[in-house]
């Protein structure tokens, strides 16, 4: 009755709106995704090997599968009204949690289950949080409550598969099998996660708003971005050592190439995309929000942690007075700059191709020449590296501008159509405020 009565007092759970925007709450929540995603970069960043690179690859997909659900429970209820944000506060603290012992979630198994039991507990939380939720929200929905029936064997598999990935490698004498046991469930994790969202199908389920859809989709990818920039900073070092011509150079050329990496998909990919999702109905609608956005950021998000890694090490290594300016860039640095930037756009031409069913040459031209140069700028000092990478991405979004000049200037022109049209309703909806008697009881 208590908790029946502090619902009441803070208001029902707000349904969304056809034309719903992301509100703050969302915003707030996505402050710690940002710490998470830069707790997965500095972690890998420490020792850069191939194993650690799978362990931040599996960490990032199970992290990101809480964001997929957490936006499927934002397309049936404002997160930021009535009772919910008391809820997804508690979910908010569980993903912090999570987020700081994830460095501990693939450690030494002799060392202790600390780190990963605080991360499977974590798991749990957020899982319930979002299940229950969406459970109270879809309570008059027969055909969503059928669908999350569906999905429970996931959730419930999901937190027994961490839960024994935290507890059996401590039981196992031998440390190399216990690491294969670990890392096994891991993928075993994330393996069942993404083939029940295709398994399933999308039957049962509705993306009420496209905008609100896509708008959060495209500001998650905006905070991946934003990480990146951070991790040049990291490497720049400027804050702890007198600048040099060369860190700062290094540094402007990793704010200009991430810069050329947002325009690749927010000039027109990502606006054209959002267009053909509202234009999608039902079942098409839900296929494509699952596909394009829940499945296929992944590789681009995967992409930009990898290409931010090799940046903070390249431009570590400029800013440093003691390496020699002439001395290429060692170690894996150079292929997961490049091959970050590869992942990260052919991630983006499947985007677009899933979206839009159109395939760019200029895209397909990038990838293969970022993968011709690889063992070039291998062998070139890191500034020259660098420079390398940044002219091919600028040259990208150049071409693009110049070839692809009417077609984008008709994509503005439906796009200013739109919203003229939409701020037309608006005024015309508010309009009524104003004209409203100020004796007339219902103002």
């Amino acid at each position: 009755m208590g908790g029946k009565r502090l619902r009441d007092r803070l208001g029902p759970a707000v349904p969304i709106a056809p034309g719903a925007r992301v509100d703050k709450f969302e915003v707030f929540f996505d402050l710690v995704f940002v710490f998470s995603f830069f707790i997965i970069t500095r972690a890998t960043a420490v020792n850069i090997t191939g194993r650690n690179l799978l362990h931040a690859l599996l960490v990032l997909a199970v992290l990101w599968w809480c964001w997929v659900v957490h936006s499927v429970v934002a397309t049936r209820v404002r997160l930021g009204l009535g009772f919910v944000p008391v809820l997804m506060v508690v979910g908010m603290a569980a993903l912090f949690c999570f987020a700081l012992a994830l460095p501990q979630a693939f450690g030494d198994p002799r060392e202790g289950a600390a780190g990963p039991v605080v991360v499977a507990i974590s798991y749990i939380v957020i899982r319930a949080v979002h299940f229950l939720l969406f459970w109270h929200v879809a309570r008059d929905s027969p055909d969503e409550r059928r669908q999350l029936r569906r999905f429970s064997p996931e959730v419930l598999f999901s937190t027994l598969l961490l839960v024994a990935a935290a507890m059996a490698p401590a039981v196992i004498d031998d440390p190399g099998a216990a690491t294969l046991a670990r890392d096994g469930l891991w993928l075993t994790l994330v393996l069942l996660q993404y083939t029940t969202g295709i398994l399933v199908g999308t039957w049962g389920w509705n993306v009420t708003s496209a905008e609100h859809w896509t708008e959060r989709y495209d500001l998650i990818l905006i905070i991946a971005l934003g990480e990146s920039v951070i991790s040049v900073g990291v490497g720049s070092n400027l804050l702890g050592q007198p600048p040099t011509w060369s860190a700062v150079a290094a540094a402007v050329l990793g704010i200009v190439f991430t810069a050329a990496l947002w325009w690749a998909h927010y000039d027109m990919i990502g606006p054209a995309a959002r267009i053909a999702l509202h234009a999608a109905k039902d079942g098409p609608r839900v296929a494509m929000a699952r596909d394009a956005y829940a499945y296929l950021y992944l590789p681009m998000i995967a992409g930009i942690i990898l290409f931010a890694l090799g940046a903070e090490g390249i431009v570590h290594e400029i800013a440093d007075p003691l390496v020699p300016m002439t001395q290429p860039a060692q170690g894996p640095d150079v292929p997961l700059l490049f091959g970050g930037v590869i992942c990260y756009l052919s991630a983006n031409m499947l985007f677009q191709l899933r979206t839009l069913h159109t395939l760019s040459w200029t895209r397909v031209g990038a990838v293969l020449v970022l993968a011709v140069s690889i063992p070039i700028a291998a062998h070139l000092p890191g500034l020259a590296a660098l420079t390398l990478l940044t002219a091919i991405c600028v040259g990208l979004v150049t071409t693009e501008v110049l070839l692809f000049s009417e077609a984008r200037g008709a994509l503005y022109a439906a796009i200013f159509q739109e919203r003229t049209t939409h701020e037309a309703h608006e005024a015309a909806f508010r309009a009524r405020w104003h004209d409203t008697a100020p004796d007339d009881p219902s103002t």
